[in-house]
């Protein structure tokens, strides 16, 4: 994988929390959830990590791609970079 969606950068710029309130137990907290499973469990952390994204979906909160690797290095990616699909942005058309 080269392209993902860092759930906690998207937690913290859509709820405007600081990135100290985006652990694992803390967003599931604010959310009104309970950690499910055993701690530090990677398919227990996974499936939690998948509620808090079906969480912020229903919340309209559009996840996109926020981090990739490119030449070995982690970089963010910009959010108005269009969705891998999308068409590309046109310019709006005026009536003459």
């Amino acid at each position: 994988a080269k392209k993902w969606i860092n759930i906690r950068k998207s937690y913290g710029n859509f709820y405007k929390v600081p990135r100290n309130q985006t652990k694992l137990t803390i967003m599931l907290e604010n959310l009104g959830m309970n950690y499910d499973g055993r701690p530090h469990s990677g398919l227990d952390d996974s499936k939690n990590i998948a509620r808090i994204a079906i969480r912020m979906l229903q919340d309209g909160c559009d996840l996109r791609v926020n981090e990739r690797i490119h030449g070995g290095q982690l970089m963010s990616v910009s959010s108005s970079v269009p969705l891998e699909g999308a068409p590309a942005p046109q310019m709006p058309r005026y009536r003459n």
